[in-house]
């Protein structure tokens, strides 16, 4: 195994340019699952990545939803006895916009010198497709060097994580007899600790998304004529939301920490021990002060306490000039970043009577369940970890980082429910590779790593 390593990663490092290539051809295709005007490119980024799989030695197809199709491949590898992983990814991204902040056309992908060497700068460069590309040329090392891939493996896309992935639970409990017969899932939708220092994301944050409504006279009404008598939605609204959180930063929502334990001494020592920057980590979003709960460590609060965030809030007239108008409803987008412990569905009923209880007379108040996901943990005790430390450490010459992350990543607790698969999440991925925002990028040396990082696990695994 280990001369067919070394042949695996001397292919992937004298392949390196052509894979770029390919990778910079899957970033040309506007795959924007929320937009409907894309879905032929949504269609024709699966069918390429189902193409790639193939010159791979899979056998590959296009699964369709009601939605975007799903591409599922699988390779039996060194035969029935060998461990068999699934990997999952998506071939969706988000919509560039606003597109005049973008130094170089969004899906016109280019190298670009950085800090840290040359960077591929393109809608989808690190969410998800270079992080996606990292695994195919993984497997490509391994089948042009040896022919064969050393553990069974299953590939499974899909074309809508950016739109809230609305066929991927029924896809998953569709397909649960296919799709749940691997050892261990691998996801790569994560990041590193920096750029030398690999990470294994160990928790994952949930989520209640939501939408509030506020209702107040029956029409949009003249604020001279009406202003002073008549109530005022965005006002009422405003207030209301003003009072998320207290002057500590705890959440006011009544009974919102219930069933929220405190993290195990170890893990908060270990986390002090990597000496996060919280200074610098705000100073590069122009900010200078924290904020959140109040006598927690930075870390903390980013990876393992719940938050309540307004994402945004319109009504009225908000167009050019002026219109002087007391709107007759007022509107929010409000998300819930849950921990362990915490339901997302009892969140938002929480969340209704928080309103209930500030709406003014005359206020009518709805909030609307948009979707939600619980947090995730990964079982420290998992053998497949074992396999992913060890590829990592030959890889960069150190220890990975066992870090928490604050966002959600909801495939992870849909495939541990439906499908009994626990996952590896083992991403490449910088803080500031500007996701979901212009100029997406993703350092060259991080999908380098990152591709031979993949090839070593597969060895790892099939070792197990």
């Amino acid at each position: 195994m280990a001369a067919d390593l070394d042949a695996v990663l001397a292919r992937a490092d004298a392949q390196l340019d052509a894979s770029l290539g390919r990778l910079f051809d899957f970033l040309r295709i506007p795959s924007i699952s929320t937009d409907p005007a894309y879905q032929n490119e949504c269609e024709r980024a699966a069918q390429w990545a189902a193409a790639r799989l193939e010159e791979c030695g899979f056998k590959a197809e296009i699964r369709p939803t009601t939605g975007h199709p799903m591409v599922v491949a699988h390779h039996d590898g060194a035969g029935p006895d060998a461990p068999h992983v699934l990997y999952y990814g998506h071939y969706d991204v988000q919509p560039p916009d606003p597109l005049d902040l973008w130094q170089t056309g969004p899906f016109d992908p280019v190298l670009v010198d950085g800090p840290h060497g040359k960077r591929i700068v393109a809608r989808g460069a690190v969410d998800d497709k270079g992080q996606v590309m990292m695994f195919f040329e993984a497997f490509r090392a391994w089948h042009e060097a040896t022919g064969n891939l050393p553990c069974r493996v299953t590939v499974f896309l899909e074309g809508e994580e950016e739109c809230g992935s609305p066929s991927l639970l029924p896809f998953l409990e569709a397909n649960k007899d296919e799709l749940s017969k691997p050892d261990v899932a691998v996801v790569c939708d994560t990041g590193m600790w920096d750029v030398n220092t690999p990470a294994i994301t160990t928790m994952l944050r949930g989520m209640a998304y939501t939408e509030v409504k506020l209702t107040g006279p029956s029409r949009d009404l003249h604020s001279g004529l009406y202003g002073g008598s008549a109530l005022n939605p965005i006002n009422a609204l405003t207030r209301i939301l003003g009072g998320l959180t207290d002057e500590q930063g705890r959440i006011q929502l009544p009974g919102f920490y219930d069933g929220v334990e405190e993290r195990p001494m170890e893990q908060k020592a270990a986390w002090d021990a990597l000496g996060f920057d919280e200074a610098a980590f705000l100073a590069d979003v122009g900010l200078s002060h924290p904020v959140g709960e109040a006598q927690r460590p930075a870390l903390e609060r980013l990876w393992a306490r719940p938050t309540a965030d307004v994402n945004g809030i319109w009504g009225g007239y908000t167009g050019p000039g002026s219109k002087t108008v007391i709107p007759s409803e007022a509107f929010a987008k409000v998300s819930f970043r849950l921990v362990k412990g915490q339901d997302h569905k009892q969140i938002v009923k929480a969340f209704q009577q928080f309103c209930d209880e500030r709406a003014p007379a005359d206020a009518k108040v709805e909030v609307m369940d948009l979707h939600g996901a619980p947090a995730m943990e990964v079982p420290l005790d998992l053998p497949q970890l074992d396999a992913a430390r060890k590829a990592l450490a030959d890889e960069f010459g150190k220890p990975a980082v066992m870090v928490g992350s604050g966002g959600s990543v909801p495939v992870v607790e849909q495939m541990k429910r439906v499908l009994g698969l626990d996952s590896i999440l083992m991403g490449f991925g910088l803080a500031d590779d500007q996701i979901h925002s212009p100029n997406e990028k993703f350092e060259q040396v991080c999908y380098h790593r990152g591709l031979r990082s993949n090839a070593r696990l597969l060895a790892a695994l099939a070792e197990k």
